[in-house]
C-alpha cells in the first residue's frame, strides 16, 4: 500500500531466509523476476493489486513451503505454469483478474492441500481437467468468467469439502454429472451464464441441503422443475430464468420458507399458477415471460414479506400493462393523480389530503432535491412523499423527462428485500411527487449517530446492515438489465426496518438532473462518498457504488466517517498509507462506543472491514464486484484470524 513504481529487483532473490513477503497495492510494473524460486523458505507471497505485465516464471514451483499464493489483480499473461504442481503446501493459491490465457494445468491438481482456488476473469480456455478432483480440503473454487469448454468433470464430486463452486459465464456445455450430488457441504453454487443441458435431475438435490445460493440461469436446461427442489429449506436465491423449463410450478417450492430472491421467468412453464404460496421473506420475486393460465383473481394468496398481494399476478403475466400508461402519455406535464402499482389501494388526492397539501409539519427530511413528507392515510397505510420541485432551479436544475421515464420504469419493476418500494408517482402543479413505503426508524445516518448507535446498533446488527446493503447493490449491478448504478449510497440514503434489515432507497434520484446541470455534485453523489476518479472523468461506473459502499460499511463500523483514513488512501500528498495508517490496531479504529467484537463476531467484522478497504481501492478495477461482496458476507464459514482480534492491524487485514 505505498506507490513504489518500479520492476520488483531480481536481488530480492538473495533474501533466501524470507518467510512473509507482501508488495500488494502498489504500482509495480515488468515481471515477477526467475529469482524469486530461490526463496525456499517463503510461507506467504501476496503481488496482488500491481501492474505486472509478464507471465508466471516457472521458478515460482520451486518455492515448495508456500501456503499462500496471491497473484491477482495484475496483467498477467501466458500460461500457468505446470510447475505450480510442486507446491505440495500451498492452501491459498488466487489468480483472479489478470489476462493468463493459457489451460488449467492437470498439475494443479497436485496441489493436494489447496483450501481456496480463484482463478476468475482471466482468458484461460480448455477442459476443467479432471486431476481437480484430487482438491478433497477445497472449500472454495472460482473458475468464473474464462473461456472455459466442455462439461463438468465427473471427478469434480470428489470434492467434498467444497462449499463454494462458481463456474460462472464459461462456454461449459452438457448436462450436470450426477457425481454433483456428492457435494453435500456446498452453500454456494453458481453456474449461470454457460451452455448447460439436459434436466435438472432429482437425485442430484437430495444432497445440497445446505445450499444458499443456487444460479442456474443463463443456460439451456430443460424438462420440468423437480419437486425435490422443495428440500432446500436453507435457500435465499434460487435462480432458473432464462432457461427451457416446462411443465408447472411443484407445489414444493412453497417449503422454501428462507427463499429471498427467486426467478423462474423466461422459461415455458406452464399450466395452472399455484394458487397458494408462502414465501415470508421473499424480495424479489419473478415469474415473467412463461406460459401460466391465470386463475380467478379472488383464489390468489401469494404471501410476500409480511403483505399478501393478491394482484401480483397480472403483474406476472401483463409485466407491460402499466408501462403502457406511460408510453401512451405525450407530455409528463400532462400526468395528473398517476399511481404506478396497481396493488395500491390509494389515491394521490388522499395522499395530499392526509398531509394537509404539503403542510410544513408533515415534513421529515429536506435535501438537493427536494422535500419528504410524511403521510397517514386513513387505511392506517403510512407511506412517505418525496416532491421533486420542477420549477425552482436551486431544487431541480432541469428536468429530463425522457429519462425520468425510462427511470419510473425501471424503479417501478424493481423487487429486492433491501431495495425500498417505489409505489408510484404523479405531477401535479409544477411538481413530481414520489410515493415510497415509509419505514419508521428512518435513515442508517439518524441510528447510527443517535442513542441507537450504541443502544440497538451492536456488532451483530451493523454486519447485518452492511451484508443487506451489499446484497442491494449486487442485485442492481448483477440482476437487472440493464445494469442499475445507484450513484448517490450514503448512510442517509439506506433506511432500516424495524429489525434492522438495511433498505437502500433514493436510487436513480440523481439521474433526473440534466446533463447541462451546473449542480454536478448531485449528478455525481455525495461528498465524502464520491469515487476519487469522478474528479477526472465525471463517469458513473459501478465501481464508482462500491467505493460508496466501502465508505459506508467503514462508517458503520467505525461510527464515524473515515475522513482520515480516505485522504490519507486518496492524497497523493499523503506520505502513504502504510505509514500514515497500516500499523493502526483495528481494535483502535472501530467505533470505541462498543465493547470489541470477539470469537466469530469478531471474524465477521474483520471480514467486512476487509471488504471495504478493497472497495475503496484508488483504482476502479481493483476494486471487487458488489456480487462478490454479497457472496462473501453470506458464507457460512468465516476465515480464521491471522493473529488475535486485539493485535489485527490495517495492513494485516488487507490480506485476509
Amino acid at each position: 500500500m505505498n506507490s513504489l513504481n518500479s520492476s520488483i529487483p531480481s536481488e530480492l532473490g538473495f533474501c533466501t531466509s524470507l518467510t512473509y513477503l507482501t508488495l500488494a497495492y502498489n504500482h509495480l510494473e515488468g515481471k515477477i523476476p526467475p529469482s524469486i524460486g530461490q526463496l525456499r523458505e517463503l510461507g506467504c507471497l501476496d503481488l496482488s493489486y500491481n501492474f505486472l505485465n509478464s507471465s508466471i516464471p516457472s521458478e515460482l514451483g520451486l518455492c515448495t513451503s508456500l501456503t499462500y499464493l496471491d497473484l491477482s489483480h495484475n496483467q498477467l499473461q501466458g500460461k500457468i505454469p505446470p510447475s505450480i504442481g510442486q507446491l505440495r503446501e500451498l492452501q491459498h493459491l488466487d489468480l483472479n483478474m489478470n489476462s493468463l490465457n493459457s489451460s488449467i494445468p492437470f498439475e494443479l491438481g497436485f496441489c493436494t492441500s489447496l483450501t481456496y482456488l480463484t482463478l476468475v476473469y482471466n482468458h484461460l480456455e480448455g477442459k476443467i481437467p479432471p486431476s481437480i478432483g484430487q482438491l478433497r480440503e477445497l472449500g472454495c473454487l472460482d473458475l468464473s468468467y474464462n473461456f472455459l469448454i466442455s462439461s463438468i468433470p465427473s471427478e469434480l464430486g470428489f470434492c467434498t469439502s467444497l462449499t463454494f463452486l462458481a463456474l460462472a459465464s464459461n462456454k461449459l456445455n452438457g448436462e450436470l454429472p450426477l457425481s454433483l450430488s456428492n457435494l453435500n457441504n456446498i452453500t454456494n453454487l453458481i453456474l449461470f451464464a454457460n451452455r448447460f443441458t439436459g434436466p435438472l435431475l432429482p437425485s442430484l438435490l437430495p444432497n445440497w441441503t445446505k445450499v444458499v445460493y443456487l444460479q442456474l440461469q443463463h443456460n439451456s436446461f430443460s424438462g420440468n422443475i423437480p419437486p425435490e427442489i422443495g428440500l432446500l429449506s436453507d435457500l435465499r436465491r434460487l435462480d432458473l430464468s432464462r432457461n427451457h423449463l416446462s411443465g408447472s410450478i411443484p407445489l414444493t417450492l412453497s417449503n422454501l420458507s428462507n427463499i429471498q430472491i427467486l426467478n423462474l421467468s423466461n422459461n415455458n412453464l406452464n399450466g395452472p399458477f399455484p394458487t397458494e404460496l408462502a414465501f415470508p421473506l421473499l424480495g424479489n420475486f419473478d415469474l415473467s415471460n412463461n406460459n401460466f393460465t391465470r386463475p380467478k383473481k379472488n383464489n390468489i394468496k401469494v404471501i410476500i414479506g409480511l403483505s399478501v398481494v393478491a394482484t401480483i399476478i397480472a403483474l406476472i403475466l401483463k409485466p407491460k400493462r402499466v408501462l403502457k400508461k406511460i408510453n401512451s402519455a405525450q407530455n409528463f406535464k400532462d400526468f395528473e393523480s398517476m399511481i404506478l402499482q396497481e396493488e395500491v389501494k390509494f389515491t394521490f388526492g388522499e395522499v395530499v389530503k392526509a398531509i394537509e397539501d404539503f403542510h410544513e409539519k408533515y415534513c421529515i427530511g429536506k435535501g438537493g432535491f427536494g422535500r419528504v413528507y410524511k403521510a397517514e392515510l386513513l387505511s392506517s397505510q403510512v407511506v412517505a412523499v418525496k416532491r421533486l420541485n420542477m420549477s425552482d432551479p436551486n431544487d431541480i436544475p432541469a428536468i429530463n423527462f425522457q429519462s425520468f421515464e425510462n427511470e419510473i420504469r425501471t424503479l417501478t419493476n424493481i423487487r429486492h428485500r433491501n431495495i425500498i418500494r417505489l409505489y408510484g408517482f404523479c405531477s401535479r402543479r409544477g411538481c413530481i411527487f414520489l410515493l415510497y413505503e415509509y419505514l419508521e426508524r428512518g435513515s442508517l445516518g439518524k441510528a447510527l449517530y443517535g442513542v441507537e448507535g450504541v443502544t440497538q446498533l451492536g456488532w451483530a446488527t451493523r454486519v447485518k446492515i452492511v451484508k443487506g446493503l451489499a446484497h442491494a447493490l449486487s442485485y442492481l449491478h448483477h440482476d437487472c438489465s440493464p445494469p442499475i448504478v445507484h450513484r448517490d449510497v450514503t448512510v442517509n440514503n439506506v433506511l432500516l426496518e424495524s429489525d434492522f434489515e438495511a433498505r437502500l432507497s433514493d436510487f436513480g434520484t440523481a439521474r433526473l438532473i440534466g446533463a447541462n446541470s451546473s449542480n454536478w455534485t448531485h449528478i455525481v453523489g455525495s461528498f465524502g462518498y464520491m469515487a476519487p476518479e469522478l474528479a477526472l472523468t465525471m463517469r458513473v461506473t459501478d465501481k464508482c457504488d462500491v467505493f460508496s459502499f466501502g465508505v459506508v460499511a467503514l462508517e458503520v463500523m467505525m461510527g464515524r466517517h473515515p475522513g482520515d483514513l480516505l485522504e490519507s488512501q486518496l492524497s497523493k500528498s499523503s506520505k502513504s498509507m502504510k505509514e500514515d495508517n497500516a500499523e493502526l490496531l483495528l481494535k483502535d479504529l472501530l467505533d470505541q462506543r462498543l465493547e470489541a467484537p470477539s470469537n466469530e463476531l469478531a471474524k465477521a467484522v474483520v471480514l467486512v472491514m476487509s471488504l471495504a478497504l478493497a472497495c475503496i481501492h484508488t483504482r476502479p478495477g481493483s476494486r471487487p464486484t458488489m456480487l462478490y461482496v454479497a457472496q462473501k458476507l453470506s458464507t457460512r464459514s468465516l476465515p480464521s484470524l491471522p493473529e488475535p482480534f486485539g493485535m489485527l492491524t490495517i495492513n494485516k487485514l488487507m490480506g485476509i
